[in-house]
């Protein structure tokens, strides 16, 4: 796929560290996707531009990160009919909890959904869930990743209950 399906949006350059983990697991997954800086309080008129255009542009996923008030992922999920998948960012003050309320705490009729503070892997993740439902080779890749995980979890256990067992002998 060459055209962006998941745009990956944050307030400011400062996020970027944070975000860079969704970007890598959609490169991971193949998916095609865009990383912009959009603040819903310093370049408001570019926000209400990107959240417009974003499904005529092809997107199919949003994934909005910010930190502080986190504003950006309710206002963007307020001017798309997409799917928006908010990040709370990890703030000196109030350590995302702050974020994290305020991207969960949306009002009715304008859902968000919401990963962990600094979760943007779990975000892209959910994005690629989302998109599973469309695009086959997306959903065998996700299929492959969980197995991947299982297979390494029942490995580590193995290798652990074979490591406990020695130490009872």
């Amino acid at each position: 796929m060459n055209r962006a399906l998941v745009g990956i949006i944050m307030g400011s350059e400062s996020d970027l560290p944070v975000m860079k983990s969704a970007s890598d697991v959609l490169l991971q997954f193949e998916v095609a996707h865009e990383v912009r800086i959009v603040s819903a309080h310093r370049t408001v008129h570019k926000m209400i531009s990107y959240g417009e255009g974003a499904k005529k542009r092809g997107l199919e996923v949003i994934i909005a990160g910010a930190g502080g008030a986190a504003h950006l992922p309710g206002m963007i999920a307020s001017l798309t009919p997409l799917p928006v998948i908010g990040v709370p960012i990890k703030t000196s003050s109030l350590d995302g909890v702050d974020s994290l309320l305020s991207i969960a705490q949306m009002p009715s009729g304008i859902p968000v959904a919401t990963v962990a503070i600094n979760g943007s892997a779990n975000a892209a993740l959910l994005a690629c869930q989302i998109l599973a439902i469309k695009y086959q080779e997306i959903l065998s890749k996700l299929e492959c990743y969980r197995a991947d995980m299982r297979d390494k979890v029942i490995a580590s256990a193995e290798k652990i209950e074979k490591e406990s067992d020695a130490k009872k002998s």
